[in-house]
């Protein structure tokens, strides 16, 4: 997840003489300059989540509002044209591996929330700073799959292909000129025990975006940096980084805690995640508490590290030991060292507090839209724009078993770089964790888009 991310509700400063300021600590003191969350790609989600086995959850399917939320054929020209990204080769449907379908249902409801999403974004401004698809090219397509005469059955899983295949064209992502393999790794949404006020066990804030933070979008200034942005504070007149961890938990001058974590552990992996559900110590009966989503708002600008990888290098762990279990049973036997193991990672994630709308709906990606368990990816939009269908190959986590699955580049993720680099969002719960936390496998990707528009484009 994350993370992301995604959107932020701290203060925009604009200005290029601040821009100026702020472009001196882009280069070393801010490396995740992507607002995203703290997914790595250093084996830090195989080093640290758990091991449990089970099916991810799949969400039900609810149809979107549907064509009053679609430009009509008359204003398709005011969409952007949008500009070419360049890491594409064409391919023929009959050149990329078959892909599941067995949850066509839900496959066609995320199909038309991203058909919505890709068009509002069209007709609007710019989004986040990332690359996001044309809007352009998916008018014909998208109006087609509102149309009642013309939609595939949802229910059926060769009327969806047949769709898809007629509309759409396979284009493979490249890197210097030749297929793109790259590492597939995955996340998840967990849940935390939490409370309001801190007291007893609940000792482990997560924290509101800071009201003292500053945030730069360097590519309002600089072309070139389009979707990178620092993150610092005020010192007198003088811009300098954000704190770090150690340094928020040490100047008595913390962000509001949204809610207050009764495990360290827990509390930190939800920060990894970039968003997750926590169920609130409110009543007596657990199935009477509360249970509200902290989606990823901002973060603090300074680069991941992780916690795993500190415990093996210490000879605390081994590799095979580096568990979210172990390092869970670690922090247990160790209470005096889990500030100093946290602090290890100076990255700290910000978080809103949203509502749980509907029941089996992922959090927010940094396309805008709820995820889709085992249909959403986070992606590098420098190669992949976000908002584009993608046919994942891939293996599924720990194994050699084909996972070819169409999903959607949806997400974000700060070490989520690279031509066919993704993360793969498992869903909610411990079960899609057993999975994210075991995956890190090879993989390849095609972008899928409209026949007939030449190669993926870019809104910005």
């Amino acid at each position: 997840m994350p993370v992301s991310l995604f959107r932020t509700t701290s203060r925009r400063p604009g200005g290029r003489s601040l821009a100026l300021a702020f472009l001196a600590l882009a280069t070393g003191l801010l490396a995740a300059c992507s607002t995203t969350d703290d997914r790595s790609d250093d084996g830090s989600q195989a080093l640290a989540i758990l091991e449990h086995k089970g099916p991810a959850p799949t969400p039900p399917a609810v149809r979107p509002a549907g064509p009053p939320a679609l430009p009509s054929i008359g204003s398709a020209n005011q969409l952007r044209a949008g500009s070419r990204l360049g890491h594409f080769a064409l391919a023929r449907w009959n050149q990329i591996p078959s892909w599941q379908a067995d949850d066509t249902a839900v496959l066609w409801q995320a199909f038309l929330r991203n058909c919505e999403a890709v068009l509002r974004r069209g007709l609007g401004g710019p989004g986040n700073g990332s690359a996001v698809a044309a809007a352009r090219p998916w008018h014909g397509v998208c109006t087609a799959a509102f149309d009642p005469a013309r939609a595939p059955d949802a229910a059926d899983a060769a009327s969806v292909q047949r769709f898809l295949e007629t509309w759409l064209q396979p284009w493979r992502v490249q890197a210097s000129g030749r297929p793109a393999v790259n590492t597939v790794t995955g996340y998840y949404e967990p849940l935390v025990r939490a409370s309001r006020q801190r007291g007893g066990d609940f000792q482990w804030p997560l924290y509101a975006v800071p009201d003292d933070m500053l945030v730069i979008d360097l590519g309002a200034a600089y072309p070139e940096l389009q979707g990178k942005r620092v993150r610092g504070k005020l010192d007198g007149r003088r811009v300098i980084p954000y704190d770090t961890r150690a340094e928020l938990e040490a100047n008595g001058r913390q962000p509001p805690a949204i809610v207050w974590v009764d495990d360290p552990v827990d509390a930190f992996f939800l920060q990894v995640q970039g968003s997750g559900r926590a169920e609130l110590a409110n009543g007596t009966a657990p199935d009477a508490n509360e249970v509200i989503r902290l989606a990823y708002a901002d973060q603090n600008g300074h680069a991941y590290s992780s916690i795993g990888r500190w415990l093996v290098d210490q000879g605390e762990l081994t590799l095979a030991q580096a568990s979210m279990q172990n390092i869970r049973a670690w922090a247990q036997r160790n209470p005096q060292r889990v500030r100093e193991l946290l602090n290890v990672n100076p990255s700290v994630v910000f978080f809103r507090e949203e509502p749980i709308e509907v029941a089996g709906e992922g959090p927010r990606g940094a396309f805008g839209v709820p995820l889709t368990a085992q249909h959403s990816i986070a992606v590098d939009p420098a190669f992949v724009p976000l908002g584009s269908p993608v046919l994942l190959a891939t293996t599924f986590p720990g194994t050699q078993r084909p996972l070819n699955r169409l999903a959607f580049a949806q997400d974000t993720g700060s070490a989520i770089k690279g031509a066919g680099r993704a993360d793969f969002y498992w869903g909610f719960g411990d079960e899609a964790g057993a999975l994210a936390g075991r995956m890190k496998q090879s993989g390849q990707m095609w972008v899928l888009w409209p026949k007939d528009a030449g190669p993926p484009a870019v809104d910005r």
